[in-house]
């Protein structure tokens, strides 16, 4: 099987609106969501059955990751000290660019050609495939799921299950003309095709690659969730291990780590325990039988401080990545991971990509939602996510050149005309004479009223004036009561 046959390719350009269309009528997609979303929302309704013991975990999550965040600067040095000192290489980048060039430099020294890769959303930020292929160097997903939908060049559509989006036949199908397998929609025989696949790249590869779930500043470790056992092979198997992750995973000490697990197992899967709790403190030492000769650790920022300076926008950053709040949001429910066009979808996704790629690139996201509030009360760490939805908003709409600016691309939608139009409505609102005035000439001017008023009326009748005001029929009665 070739390289080329297995890296995504990148899409062609599309907005978000238009995606969201396409993916509205695509009946197969919105049915696959629709059952994958139902099943996880009762397996974490079962989960979480007892609700007390529920609102304390995400009280006790909230704060542990309020905390960590409170003193990320400190914990992040004695992070680097401690995994200094446990014989960890720590590697610092501010973009997505470097944190591509600290990998290559790495896989350059040891004049690697194979990289095997367990599921990690850093690297997607990173776009860590495409960039190795790019240089020569095949890049492999070990992720059952990230494996799927790198071999149909695609993106992963979900957090937690990036194939969520296909149903066995579709998988049946892309196994068949692929890997030349006969097709089969058995899914445990589907699973150990892929894994016979993978087993020897493990053995291949020069270097591993992973994410990290926490980083512990207290003992300089990182700990690895995962259900398949591929995060474990990655990161043991390979001479090299290099772990990638954002600046916001560090965690205190370990006891800080227990309710977190809890929390994000159950969110994410409905399972009490994952599989695979991996906790990684060092390269393979003299007396030790297997293990990464080197381990070396990416801190990536990509607009993650930006998020930080702000006291509100920076509740973002306590994300575990559990996803419930995807699988409990109806937007997502119907239109799926790839209509937002980039790394991270759903809720989650709507507030945190404009600290990566700035609200210019992304203006739509902060608006794609009902607010309807089911992110945020699932939210296994409490983040306000309808409240930072309507503060991007906000965002989105000041004058690009207003003074104390917080984002990248703030005011993508900022538009003159709108501004004047609400100033009017303001100034019609607040002043007596002209609110009077406006209701007389509307009142008797309402044929007058245009039956297109712009994107309101694709789904709405054009609002029109009533025959006579509220204020009239008023005076009317009360006039006709003091006549009794």
């Amino acid at each position: 099987m070739s390289t080329s046959a297995i890296i995504p390719t990148v899409a062609v350009e599309e907005d978000f609106r238009t995606r969201a269309h396409n993916a509205l009528g695509d009946a197969q997609l919105r049915n696959n969501f629709r059952t994958a979303m139902d099943s996880l929302m009762t397996k974490r309704a079962a989960a979480f059955s007892d609700a007390h013991e529920r609102e304390h975990l995400r009280a006790l999550g909230n704060s542990i990751r309020a905390r960590a965040l409170s003193k990320l600067p400190d914990l992040l040095e004695q992070l680097e000290q401690n995994l200094t000192r446990n014989g960890v290489t720590v590697h610092w980048a501010e973009t997505v660019d470097e944190a591509n060039g600290i990998v290559l430099s790495i896989i350059r020294a040891h004049e690697a050609r194979q990289v095997i890769k367990g599921k990690s959303m850093v690297s997607e930020e990173m776009e860590m495939n495409h960039f190795l292929e790019a240089q020569g160097v095949e890049c492999l997903e070990s992720d059952m799921g990230e494996y799927i939908v790198q071999l149909d060049h695609e993106k992963p559509s979900h957090i937690i299950m990036p194939a969520i989006h296909k149903n066995a036949g579709q998988v049946a199908s892309l196994f068949h003309d692929k890997l030349g397998v006969e097709y089969t929609k058995d899914v445990d025989q589907l699973i150990q095709i892929g894994r016979r696949v993978l087993r020897q790249k493990f053995f291949e590869a020069d270097i591993g690659v992973s994410g990290v779930n926490f980083a512990v500043a207290e003992t300089g470790t990182l700990l690895l969730v995962e259900n398949e056992g591929n995060g474990r092979m990655t990161t043991s198997v390979p001479p090299v291990h290099i772990a990638v992750t954002g600046i916001e995973k560090v965690v205190e000490n370990l006891r800080d780590v227990v309710p977190l697990l809890s929390l994000l197992t159950r969110s994410a899967l409905g399972i009490p325990i994952t599989t695979y709790v991996n906790m990684i403190s060092g390269p393979r030492k003299e007396h030790e039988l297997d293990g990464p000769q080197e381990v070396h650790l990416v801190l990536l920022d990509n607009g993650r401080s930006q998020a930080f300076a702000d006291s509100e926008l920076r509740q973002t950053l306590n994300c575990i990545r559990c996803g419930a709040c995807m699988n409990h949001c109806p937007v997502y429910t119907r239109v799926g991971g790839h209509t937002y066009g980039e790394v991270y979808p759903g809720p989650i996704g709507k507030i945190i990509t404009p600290h990566m790629v700035g609200l210019a690139k992304v203006p739509d996201h902060p608006s794609a939602s009902s607010l309807c509030g089911a992110c945020g009360e699932v939210c296994p760490v409490k983040i306000p996510i309808p409240a930072i939805l309507r503060r991007l908003r906000e965002e989105n709409v000041k004058a690009p050149d207003a003074p104390h600016q917080v984002m990248r691309g703030q005011g993508s939608k900022y538009s003159r005309k709108e501004r004047f139009i609400w100033n009017a409505w303001a100034k019609l609102n607040s002043s007596p004479t002209l609110y009077r005035l406006f209701g007389f000439f509307a009142t008797r001017l309402r044929a007058l009223t245009p039956s297109n008023v712009g994107p309101w009326t694709q789904n709405h009748s054009a609002p029109k004036p009533a025959a006579r005001s509220l204020h009239d029929m008023a005076r009317e009665h009360l006039a006709k009561q003091g006549d009794r």
